[in-house]
């Protein structure tokens, strides 16, 4: 094998807001060796082919690249179809809205949800246009085992959301364990027909179940460190799959199961380069360990919506020896993991749904709680409770198992805060706030107490009556110790503390992305004409099931008004780019003939026939 050489780099930045200082995209780059980019000695012959970076020992390298560019304006351009976009969150009926006509005219769903996906989070408005969408898609499906099941647009706005979201608690949650495989290098293999020797099949299921074991507790044990935003997704959709399928019990974890593990862990797994988990080639073997540890992970997320399930699951596995797996990581404590998992990601206060839900325990054990009414002292204020929270409400009794002494509904908790020392004396105290007191808690180490707040305030984050401000020390002797304010229904002297997901704190451009449905309308912008010949035939409509002609005629038609502005926008900046554009000149330097491809493109735009406002369809008779 011939040696590898380097043949030289060339970095160019296309991500992120460009600049002002063009002079790295304008400039002009050689591919060479590295032992030709420095400045040759004085014995070294300059030919021609040298000094112009080429060397004759070496072949020429020629590369095709293929690039769309994008020319994005000011934000006010804009304007029209941003505001037309957002008003999909709230259209009725959502057929009629703009971001379901770009779903139903442009092929791709995946090309058609990137950029929805980062215009309506720059705006705060992803949870709610999902949701919209989310609950028409719901409303047309009769099997509740087939929801989401599709590359629909709604399904492709939660890959992408959850890429996008979800990128950072990805990498935390699985880049141990993966790394660990690519380290390792243990064979997994477990097929008889792929293993060379039988006897090495017993150690190699040893090797895959721990993998498993380790990645699957990683996931499990990762609910409280789930960004906000997914969590209200996935709220979102539990809350809609439960109402249109409300003697389905299993529903409320199928329809999140479907998206966290087959959608977003069980893909990353199986591919860790398209998640950014590593930048390494993966060797066969490698590839062959991570493809059986996603099945694993995927069954185990998907079976716990139905252990009715669980033994036709082993009969529909073609590969008998995944059955065997299956068998031998499959537990009911597995089962009960997962869903004690979804139920904090998917985490809901409403007191609607205590009635429909059988309750799920999150978390329970031995704390001590402060006695209400009593001295700010006092041997006797304290007591030792067993406390158990549910996905239903919070209680606590004497001992395990004796009958609750206090249950609070999980929506009468309004804040759960950490309690200055200065209240009592006592460390690792935390409150929790209701409508008319605090209860006031002391847990056994400062561990306790964060897993208690975070498992906490993920459950109740959902409360509408949260509340914005609380008192950080407690109510003693006629009067708040933190602001001495005497009134015990004072509003609260301090914010309530907030975790902000360092994945949404990213740079979003909304106008980039604006453009880049532009683009993709302009791109089929025959499949939008197309619907708007169908408002006149009803047979054809049946095939988009458009519930409103005349408001889908109606978004249609500001839709093409809009395109037309906009592409009336591009046409004068190329014109005005075409004629500066001169042979030599700084757009076409000599020896180049892209000058000659863009004033081809100015041809044809002046010689297309694209629909003028005077000419857009009336409302049909």
């Amino acid at each position: 094998m011939a040696d590898k050489i380097f043949l030289g780099e060339v970095r160019i930045s296309l991500g992120g807001v460009q600049q002002q200082n063009h002079a790295a995209t304008n400039a002009w780059y050689f591919l060479q060796p590295r032992s030709l980019l420095h400045r040759p000695t004085s014995k070294q012959s300059q030919s021609p082919a040298s000094a112009r970076g080429h060397s004759n020992s070496l072949g020429s390298l020629r590369l095709n690249i293929q690039y769309t560019a994008d020319h994005v304006f000011s934000s006010h351009v804009y304007n029209g179809l941003r505001d037309l976009l957002l008003q999909s969150v709230n259209a009725e009926p959502v057929t009629s809205s703009a971001a379901y006509i770009l779903g139903a005219i442009i092929p791709s769903k995946e090309d058609t949800a990137q950029p929805l996906v980062k215009l309506f989070l720059h705006h705060d408005q992803l949870a709610p246009i999902i949701n919209n969408l989310a609950r028409w898609e719901i409303s047309k499906v009769t099997d509740p085992n087939t929801i989401f099941r599709g590359n629909t647009l709604v399904s492709k706005m939660m890959d992408e959301a959850m890429k996008l979201v979800g990128l950072h608690y990805l990498h935390n949650t699985l880049r141990p364990t993966l790394d660990l495989v690519f380290q390792e290098h243990k064979p997994c293999e477990i097929d008889p027909s792929r293993v060379e020797d039988p006897s090495q099949i017993q150690s190699n299921l040893i090797n895959l179940k721990d993998y498993v074991e380790k990645i699957f507790t990683a996931i499990t044990n990762s609910a409280i460190r789930c960004p906000t935003l997914m969590c209200q997704l996935f709220h979102n959709l539990k809350e809609l799959a439960t109402t249109y399928f409300p003697e389905n019990k299993e529903v409320r974890y199928s329809v999140i199961s479907g998206f966290i593990f087959l959608r977003f862990f069980a893909p990353a797994i199986l591919g860790p380069k398209l998640f950014d988990l590593t930048s390494e080639q993966i060797d066969s073997q490698t590839k062959r360990t991570l493809t059986l540890i996603s099945k694993t992970i995927q069954s185990l997320g998907n079976l716990v919506s139905s252990p009715s399930l669980q033994k036709e699951y082993k009969k529909e596995y073609k590969e008998e020896y995944m059955a065997c797996v299956f068998d031998s990581v499959y537990t009911e404590s597995r089962v009960l993991a997962v869903r004690q998992f979804l139920e904090i990601i998917s985490a809901t206060s409403n007191p609607t749904q205590r009635n429909l839900d059988t309750p799920v325990v999150l978390k329970e054990g031995v704390m001590i709680k402060r006695a209400q009414g009593r001295k700010r002292f006092g041997r006797k204020n304290f007591k030792q409770r067993y406390f158990r929270l549910t996905t239903q409400d919070l209680t606590y009794s004497k001992n395990k198992g004796k009958e609750p002494l206090c249950c609070i509904p999980l929506d009468q908790i309004l804040a759960v805060e950490k309690l200055h020392e200065d209240s009592f004396k006592k460390n690792y105290m935390f409150q929790i706030v209701q409508p008319e007191r605090a209860l006031y808690i002391q847990a056994n180490n400062c561990v306790e107490e964060k897993e208690w707040i975070d498992i906490l305030t993920k459950i109740c984050q959902t409360n509408a009556n949260r509340l914005s401000s609380y008192h950080p020390s407690a109510y003693i002797n006629g009067h708040w110790l933190c602001c001495r304010t005497q009134s015990e229904a004072a509003p609260g002297c301090s914010e309530v503390s907030t975790s902000v997901d360092a994945t949404l704190q990213m740079n979003l451009d909304p106008d980039r992305e604006l453009q880049r449905i532009h683009s993709l309308v302009i791109s089929n912008i025959d499949r939008l004409d197309k619907l708007v010949a169908a408002c006149n035939d009803t047979n054809l409509l049946s095939s988009f099931m458009i519930e409103d002609v005349h408001s889908f005629f109606t978004t249609i038609k500001f839709l093409q008004e809009t395109i037309f502005t906009l592409e009336q926008e591009h046409r004068t900046y190329l014109r005005s780019v075409a004629r500066e554009t001169k042979y030599g000149s700084k757009q076409a330097p000599i020896g180049d003939d892209n000058y000659l491809l863009l004033a081809a493109r100015v041809g044809r735009l002046d010689n297309s026939h694209f629909r003028q406002a005077h000419t857009l369809p009336m409302w049909p008779q």
